[in-house]
């Protein structure tokens, strides 16, 4: 049996289960912030590798139909949930939304793994009471699990042009460097 976070003896594995925001949308994959947290883990030395398992649109519903067999086949030391923004846009009930994130985060530490829980805002489309719940949703559930919790990711380029690309929702690659650094912020006490 190996230890936790590692396979085989390899490097510990770092999970990253997000959406659009973390899958390289638009952009090069090596642009990303994933892959530039990657080249920071190396350039600082440690011996973590990243895999990152984000789908651009993807749900907390589909995260949660994927992580099992992520669990099982990287044994990771650290997942990063970056989920529940295309739940918030698309309306989905707040229960709903919460009970997937509630999930993926027992199941991540079931498996032993340290969990980063990636705080998601939405606009108010829906309402002020539907946003209020929705943001709510990421201190309740670090509270409740007591997960690390990366402030709002999109907080310092969301409402900055040069920084969005043209459809005004997604980080441009000019914007990666600044999100590395909002969960780098949590991460790197944690490696």
């Amino acid at each position: 049996m190996f230890p936790l976070g590692t396979l085989a003896g390899d490097a510990p594995v770092i999970i990253i289960l997000g959406d659009s925001i973390s899958a390289a949308y638009n952009m090069e994959t090596g642009q990303s912030w994933p892959s530039l947290l990657q080249q920071r883990l190396d350039e600082n030395g440690y011996t973590h590798r990243v895999f990152n398992s984000s789908i651009a649109g993807d749900t907390t519903q589909g995260g949660l139909s994927r992580l099992p067999r992520l669990l099982v086949k990287h044994h990771p030391a650290l997942v990063i949930i970056e989920l529940g923004g295309n739940d918030g846009l698309r309306g989905i009930s707040i229960d709903v939304t919460r009970a997937n994130l509630s999930a993926m985060i027992e199941s991540s530490q079931a498996a032993g793994a340290t969990v980063l829980l990636a705080e998601m805002h939405i606009p108010p489309n829906y309402g002020m009471t539907y946003t209020k719940q929705f943001n709510g949703n990421y201190p309740l559930l670090k509270e409740k699990y007591g997960v690390l919790l990366i402030p709002f990711l999109m907080e310092r380029v969301a409402l900055e042009p040069g920084l969005m690309q043209a459809d005004g929702i997604h980080p441009n690659a000019q914007a990666q460097p600044i999100l590395l650094d909002t969960v780098w912020t949590v991460l790197e006490p944690e490696l």
